[in-house]
């Protein structure tokens, strides 16, 4: 006698199994896609920052960002290429570097709007990684997210230290 039930529970197996790895990798996907975005954006921040800022402190800041982001973001490329997983589209990016830029010409000054954006951008940044860390299921991707999370921190940091010394409302 055909039991549809006892037909089902192999299969609701199956089903269990396969889709716990397909949850894990979009998991996956998801922090290689927005971490790569966040970098990619913090370079082309810190570059737009060499080429606009006028204080010292916020060209140097920029030049940090620029070399540590752009670091980070070969570490996590060459761990994502490895696991058949995409970063961002940089042409993506520069549309919402642009809007970002737009943003930033509104303010006082280039260098209080772009102290203003490293700190709430690292405060997202940091919070992503963290995430990563605690909820990450691939041990590659924790340990890299674990391993960047004191320099995001330190970057937080100066970051607030800037936007105090140049007017912005994003230290408090």
């Amino acid at each position: 006698m055909f039991n549809p039930i006892k037909r089902s529970v192999p299969a609701f197996a199956l089903i269990a199994a396969l889709g716990t790895p397909l949850a894990y990798a979009a998991q996956d996907d998801d922090f290689v896609e927005d971490a790569s975005a966040k970098g990619v954006a913090e370079v082309e921040a810190g570059k737009l920052a060499q080429e606009k800022g006028t204080a010292a402190d916020v060209k140097s800041f920029a030049d940090m960002m620029v070399q540590d982001h752009t670091a980070a973001n070969a570490k996590l490329k060459s761990i994502a290429d490895a696991k058949n997983l995409e970063v961002s589209d940089s042409a993506e990016l520069v549309d919402k570097a642009k809007a970002m830029i737009l943003e930033l010409r509104g303010a006082k000054s280039f260098d209080q709007a772009y102290a203003n954006n490293q700190v709430k951008a690292h405060e997202a940044t940091i919070e992503l990684f963290e995430k990563e860390v605690s909820d990450g299921k691939d041990a590659e991707l924790k340990a890299f997210a674990s391993d960047t999370l004191p320099k995001l921190k330190t970057h937080l940091e100066h970051a607030k230290a800037l936007a105090k010394a140049h007017g912005g409302d994003a230290a408090r």
